[in-house]
Parts: C-alpha cells; sequence; structure tokens
C-alpha cells in the first residue's frame, strides 16, 4: 500500500506488501525488501536499500511509570544517500542516518540519534535516544549504547559492549549523561563503561572491562575496575 500523498524516486523495487505512509519521500534507486513499513513523513535518499520486515519511522511510546517521556513533536526520520539497512531493524522518528551509514540485521536505533557518514551500527545492536555518533565510527555485534552518550569520529566499539547513564538506576536525583568516547579510541568486547565517564582519544580499552573514572588519551586500561596497563 503505498498512500497517495508519498512521493516516490525514480528506478524504486519494492518487495511484496510493502507499506508507506502519507508524505514520505524516497529518492532514486531505492530498493526496499517485503514486508517493509515506512510511517509518515519518513525522508530517504538516493541509492538505498532496506532489508525485509524493517520499521522506519516509528513513534516512541512509554508507560505511565517510565520516568522519560518521549517528547510529543518530534522531526521525521532523515535517512541520507547510499546507506544500507539490513532486515528487521526498527528506526525512530526524530533520527538522521547520514551517508553511507550500514546498520545490520536487528538493530534498533531510537528517537534523536544522530549517526555520522559511513558509520557501522552492528547486527542486534541497540542505540538509545539522544545520542550523537561521528564519521567511521563502528560498532559491532550486540553492543547496547545507551541515551545521552556521544561517540566522536574513527571510534571502534567491539561486541556485546555495554553503556549506562543513570548513575542511581532510577532513583531519579541524576541527570542522564552517557559516557563521552573521544576520537579514535577503543573498546574491545564486552567492555562495560559506566555514566558520564570520557574515554580520551586514542585510548584503548581492554575486553571484559568495567570502566568505572575517566580514560585519559592515549591510555589503556583493563580490569575490572579498569585500570592503566603497566607501560
Amino acid at each position: 500500500m503505498i498512500h497517495e500523498t508519498a512521493s516516490l524516486g525514480r528506478k524504486i523495487e519494492l518487495g511484496a506488501y510493502v507499506v508507506i505512509e502519507e508524505d514520505v519521500i524516497i529518492g532514486d534507486n531505492v530498493t526496499i525488501g517485503n514486508h517493509v513499513i515506512i510511517k509518515a513523513g519518513t525522508r530517504i535518499g538516493n541509492n538505498v536499500l532496506i532489508g525485509d520486515l524493517s520499521i522506519l519511522g516509528k513513534t516512541p511510546s512509554a508507560n505511565q511509570s517510565m520516568s522519560r517521556k518521549p517528547e510529543h513533536a518530534i522531526q521525521p526520520l532523515v535517512i541520507k544517500d547510499d546507506v544500507k539497512i539490513g532486515s528487521n531493524t526498527v528506526l525512530y522518528k526524530g533520527s538522521s542516518i547520514n551517508n553511507g551509514v550500514f546498520i545490520g540485521d536487528l538493530a534498533s536505533i531510537r528517537e534523536k540519534v544522530r549517526i555520522g557518514d559511513r558509520s557501522i551500527i552492528g547486527r542486534n545492536a541497540m542505540v538509545e535516544m539522544n545520542t550523537r555518533i561521528g564519521k567511521q565510527v563502528t560498532i559491532q555485534t550486540g553492543s547496547y549504547i545507551t541515551g545521552d552518550m556521544i561517540i566522536e569520529d574513527n571510534v571502534f566499539i567491539g561486541p556485546c559492549c555495554s553503556t549506562s547513564n543513570d548513575k542511581y538506576m532510577g532513583a531519579g536525583n541524576y541527570k542522564h549523561r552517557g559516557p563521552t568516547i573521544q576520537q579514535g579510541a577503543k573498546l574491545g568486547n564486552n567492555a562495560t563503561l559506566l555514566p558520564g565517564i570520557i574515554i580520551g582519544k586514542n585510548a584503548v580499552v581492554g575486553a571484559g572491562s568495567v570502566v568505572t573514572k575517566d580514560v585519559a588519551d592515549n591510555q589503556v586500561v583493563v580490569g575490572n575496575p579498569a585500570r592503566e596497563l603497566n607501560k
């Protein structure tokens, strides 16, 4: 089903049972898999590939118990040129996916997320709201990227890393603030980062480390809690 107000470019390939809602704009040379739903107002650029069973432009929701309610007025999802989106992915309204980004199968990207050019979001990774991701960032399979986080350019995050933004675990007396990972830093698989810490430029966090405090530029830390590796 394609709404009459939707605008489709040239050379569009549509799978079976695709739903395109009102005011969607799609560029040229776009391939859309089977059972894809593109929600109202979504903007999609040229040369985009969308895998089967994906939902683009989902509106966030909440219940009465959640302390952080979604905003009522959220801008449409914007997907720029040469983006590849896997199957069974969910991308929310209010986010911007820049040129050449790759998003793996089963990934979820919440509202008001910004992803820079040519970054990679791995299979089954989750990116929470209000997070900024720079250019040429790699986030590997199964990683959890918390809300209110900053990831600068050329950062590598290994498989199954976990980050957090609530220091007191729902007590309500802490302003949500995720970690900041500065340019060129690398996290080994299964690393855990606590709220508000800073990982410096070109720093390395070893696999399985639990980082409880800031890591300086070019520093290598390992362990639980993470400490500087002997030079």
